[in-house]
């Protein structure tokens, strides 16, 4: 298997949004965004599957090391193999790649997080930095656009932790901010223990309302000259504001015991819709 084969393989299995957006890219721009994200899976698997965190810290510190490899010219992994040419054509920021793996780090240090400005920093390494190189990749003219990744990439992980919610809070994980629990009369054995109420309604609905203004904030910053090459951030964006949206018709509180999901069909038709619409 090469690399470029182990790391479209990787990403097909996860069954993200995001695989769905890259078949409008190049070839050359497909593999790159796929060997990126190739990369996030990797490092975010070690967090979510190692049992030991002492294990897993050691593994990011591999990863730290291999990253440094990458961009000596002499990687291992098929991933950073793959990456090269990624690297080499995109001139991809090397600080981008450590400050995702200082993201992944956050999540053994802390399972809690006191205020939005804390949870804002956690969201910028793994999900802003992920969209300022992905805007690299697909190309841009204006620096303004690296404004619109950095927001599109919180409203992503925004909608992530609202889908999460339930799942993340059965593993003694909860990414809401404590102090807004609070303001709502939510405990945190509340979100534990899955109790549905309309304290939870409300609180649910703040954080869905706080990724909205994200997505607008997001979109109003992208020059028109960017937009065609930063399509499939678009479309990115139409799939996952969709599933939020989603959420909140459903009632969002379910998320604290059901994971909602949008059909690959959908996804599909979103994609096509969103690429046509640009």
């Amino acid at each position: 298997m090469s690399p470029q084969e182990y790391c479209k393989s990787k990403a097909a299995a996860s069954g993200s949004s995001f695989y769905y957006s890259f078949k409008f890219l190049s070839p050359a721009k497909r593999e790159a965004i796929t060997a990126l994200y190739a990369f996030c899976r990797e490092v975010d698997d070690i967090v979510d599957e190692c049992t030991d965190v002492n294990v897993a810290r050691t593994t990011l510190q591999w990863w730290r090391g291999e990253i440094e490899n990458l961009y000596a010219g002499k990687p291992q992994h098929p991933v950073t193999q793959a990456l090269v040419p990624a690297v080499r054509d995109y001139a991809l920021n090397e600080e981008y790649f450590q400050e995702i793996i200082n993201g992944m780090e956050m999540d053994l240090d802390q399972n809690r997080y006191p205020d939005f400005k804390q949870l804002q920093l956690y969201c910028y390494r793994v999900a802003s930095v992920v969209g300022l190189l992905s805007a690299s990749i697909f190309g841009y003219s204006n620096r303004a656009t690296l404004k619109y990744a950095i927001d599109l990439g919180l409203a992503f992980q925004l909608t992530n932790i609202t889908r999460d919610v339930g799942e993340d809070a059965r593993r003694d994980r909860i990414y809401l901010p404590l102090d807004e629990l609070a303001q709502f009369g939510v405990t945190e054995e509340d979100i534990i223990q899955g109790r549905e109420s309309e304290r939870v309604q409300k609180l649910l609905d703040f954080q869905i309302e706080r990724a909205e203004r994200f997505y607008d904030r997001a979109f109003s910053a992208l020059p028109d000259e960017d937009r065609k090459p930063q399509l499939t951030g678009l479309v990115m964006a139409a799939i996952y504001r969709t599933l939020l949206r989603e959420i909140k018709a459903d009632g969002a509180q379910k998320v604290l015991n059901a994971r909602v999901s949008l059909t690959p069909l959908h996804k599909i038709w979103l994609a096509w819709t969103a690429w046509l619409k640009a």
